[in-house]
């Protein structure tokens, strides 16, 4: 029976069924899915740089960008399913007001493959591989600046998404360059010097970008949050989401200006006897420094509304913002561990690594749990549950105005 079948057979309008077949399912397998290879890209990324190493920890942070490559790969097929299902959905759910912020997901994953070969295939391959990076960082730089610009626009033109219901995920399609500073970062030492010299200039061109962007929409969720409700406990884990911006910005800038000395070549920035390289160092580690706490107070304010919100949360994709934009925060830690030769700061960042390790554990079987249960990839669950007149295989297009979580 087709789930439009059994709501009907109800007699309740807009009541999700009580079974749904595989087909049902996976036409509302949504882009907010990317926050788990999000999270288990990032957790690869922490656990390569991740100070206090012990052996078996690399083999440990392989296993996890292996497992990032499975549900990346079986994710795309899904959603390739999905597209080919329901084609309407295809344009609807790259502006739609809620699983529409959640496209650059699937970016921000992509780079975090990137970053993952870079630390873990690099050492073990030949020159071909680095060669393949740098390639493969100038694409991505430009289809991901074209995506945030498009998707903006779209946003500004088909949609009006109210003040007061700001969310961090509002940064979303320009979330995708946050992390170029990052993943430059890790490629730089192992290319030529031009080119790494090319790829310096540009990290930190599209870093500015994306952090005055993330800075405008720190502006409206901070006014939301002033004026209006927090959001509804279970989704208040992706409150975390702030952190990402400045987490990921700090632990860029400061990878940026470790790799200075090495690849900003002699010009007429400085006229003294001060090499120009040694200069930007000492300007983006401190730029980074005054960055990290803004990243941490989000943290702070963040988990204690997740805290007094815990007894009313229910399982949503939304917790999968326990471990990425964290992550960006521990990364950043690690940075200023390295910068300052803290071994207090390293502790920290290695507590920080476990935690996000056991938050990753959690998420991740609370999300099997829900899948199983059909809280999530369910019909009228999810969150392209309010996309109108949307055309469900040969049955015909929705009553006009009538919602999916009615189909």
């Amino acid at each position: 029976m087709r789930f439009t079948e059994k709501a009907h057979a109800d007699g309740v309008k807009g009541a999700p069924p009580h079974t749904a077949g595989l087909r049902d399912r996976i036409a509302h397998f949504t882009w907010p899915w990317f926050a788990a290879t999000m999270s288990t890209g990032s957790l690869a990324v922490v656990l390569a740089n991740t100070p206090n190493r012990f052996p078996g920890l690399q083999t440990i942070g392989k296993l996890f960008f292996i497992l990032d490559l499975v549900l990346f790969t079986l994710f795309n097929l899904l959603m390739t399913t999905r597209f080919i299902l329901v084609p309407q959905k295809l344009i609807a759910s790259l502006h739609h007001p809620v699983e529409g912020l959640f496209y650059g997901t699937y970016w921000v994953s992509i780079a975090l493959i990137l970053n993952c070969t870079q630390a873990y295939g690099v050492p073990a391959t030949g020159p071909w591989l680095v060669k393949a990076l740098e390639v493969c960082f100038w694409m991505y730089c430009g289809t991901v600046f074209i995506v945030s610009v498009a998707q903006y626009y779209f946003f500004f033109h088909t949609e009006r998404l109210k003040v007061t219901d700001a969310v961090p995920a509002w940064i979303f399609p320009i979330y995708p360059l946050l992390v170029v500073g990052t993943m430059a970062g890790t490629m730089i030492p192992s290319q030529p010097a031009l080119q790494g010299w090319y790829m310096w200039v540009g990290a930190v061109c599209l870093q500015g970008l994306a952090w005055i962007v993330s800075l405008m929409m720190y502006a409206l969720y901070m006014q939301r949050l002033m004026t209006s409700a927090l959001p509804a406990p279970p989704t208040r884990p992706g409150m975390y989401v702030s952190v990402g911006p400045a987490g990921y910005t700090a632990a860029g800038l400061i990878s940026l200006a470790t790799q200075a000395p090495s690849v900003v070549p002699g010009s007429n920035w400085t006229r003294g006897a001060l090499p120009n390289g040694v200069l930007v160092q000492g300007i983006g580690i401190v730029s980074g420094f005054f960055i990290i706490l803004f990243a941490f107070w989000f943290f702070c304010i963040t988990t204690i509304a997740v805290l007094f919100g815990l007894r009313r949360m229910t399982f949503t994709l939304n917790w999968w913002a326990f471990i990425f934009p964290n992550a960006g925060l521990c990364l950043a830690a690690i940075q200023m561990g390295r910068a300052l030769d803290s071994s207090g700061i390293n502790g920290f960042c290695s507590g920080l690594t476990l935690l996000l390790v056991v938050m990753w554990l959690l998420t991740a079987g609370f999300c099997v749990r829900a899948l199983w249960r059909g809280d999530i990839m369910w019909p009228g669950k999810d969150e392209d549950r309010t996309m109108k007149g949307i055309r469900w295989g040969r049955r015909g297009t929705l009553p006009e105005g009538e919602a999916e979580k009615g189909d």
